[in-house]
């Protein structure tokens, strides 16, 4: 599902963000990637939206060397990867239902196919009965449930989330955890970055470490630790 083959990242300032990167995410696997700030976490994530290029090596998605893809056939790419950031990004003027809506607008679907997805994804997160109410109306969970919604909205195989729960506090943590888990279940792969220590080692998954750019761990039904480096 998600390949790195000795994939090293030198940004123009000379910082090396990832050293011959070597890894296999197979589809329907949950990965937490743990690791200090600036160890090249966001970088890792980036490579595999396509947002990044490596200066060497090769980043394959699904069998596809994405490096190799012309620029019209990024956006392709990325319609099957599910983004969820820290800070939310929701459109504060637009309820939750115009919200996870926005993309499949964009990308010209019919209204009766959106409302499907729509409520479908909402549903998921457990937020169907606050469609029409706005972000500054929910908590802070809640908002960060509408974004869950919007990054599944187009059934991605893949599931990318940046601090997912770095904003919040450990109760409403889990409760993203879960919803994050049942995702999982349904057969996407998720890849969670994190500084949550307390979840990582409840939750015991697969645990890739970066320090410095490059995997100091690799470890199935991991805990919170960098491993050596």
């Amino acid at each position: 599902m998600i390949e790195m083959h000795h994939v090293t990242k030198i940004y123009s300032n000379g910082v090396k963000a990832l050293d011959n990167i070597n890894i296999e995410i197979k589809k329907s696997e949950f990965v937490f990637l743990v690791g200090p700030t600036g160890a090249g976490k966001t970088t890792f994530l980036r490579m595999i939206l396509r947002e990044d290029s490596p200066n060497e090596g090769q980043v394959i998605i699904d069998g596809r060397n994405i490096e190799k893809l012309h620029a019209s056939k990024i956006p392709y790419l990325r319609r099957n990867i599910g983004v969820v950031f820290q800070d939310f990004k929701l459109l504060k003027t637009s309820s939750v239902f115009d919200n996870v809506a926005f993309a499949l607008r964009v990308m010209g679907f019919s209204g009766s196919i959106i409302k499907k997805q729509v409520l479908r994804a909402l549903d998921l997160v457990g937020l169907a009965h606050k469609k029409n109410m706005f972000p500054l109306e929910l908590s802070g969970g809640e908002q960060q449930r509408v974004c869950i919604a919007r990054s599944l909205v187009n059934n991605p195989a893949i599931l990318l989330t940046d601090e997912p729960t770095g904003n919040l506090d450990p109760d409403i943590s889990w409760e993203i955890m879960k919803v994050l888990m049942e995702i999982n279940n349904h057969g996407t792969t998720v890849l969670v970055a994190t500084h949550d220590k307390n979840i990582v080692n409840r939750l015991r998954k697969r645990v890739i470490a970066l320090v410095d750019g490059r995997i100091t761990k690799d470890e199935n039904r991991g805990t919170y630790d960098y491993g050596e480096h």
